[in-house]
């Protein structure tokens, strides 16, 4: 199994402990990119896609570096909209 694959399935078990990088190496793997100008710059953050300029939306967690479950439900119910995961 990759590294890519197991990524994907830490990802789709939603654990407790899941990080906002994680979650930046998995979109970056699927063609996203962090648009860091305009109102995304602070805690607010966008992710797009190169080719489709789908856009996901979430906040930076903080103080910490772990993410919500409501946030990976939230980018999970993106990235299956747009056919990337199953």
């Amino acid at each position: 199994m990759t590294k890519s694959e197991k990524l994907i399935e830490k990802f789709l078990s939603k654990p407790k402990n899941f990080t906002y990088d994680e979650l930046k190496n998995l979109l970056n793997r699927f063609g996203y990119y962090e648009v860091k100008i305009g109102k995304t710059s602070g805690s607010r953050v966008a992710f797009m896609n190169k080719d489709t300029k789908n856009v996901i939306r979430l906040h930076k967690p903080h103080p910490g570096n772990i993410l919500k479950r409501y946030q990976l439900d939230l980018v999970e119910e993106e990235l299956k909209s747009e056919g990337v995961i199953q």
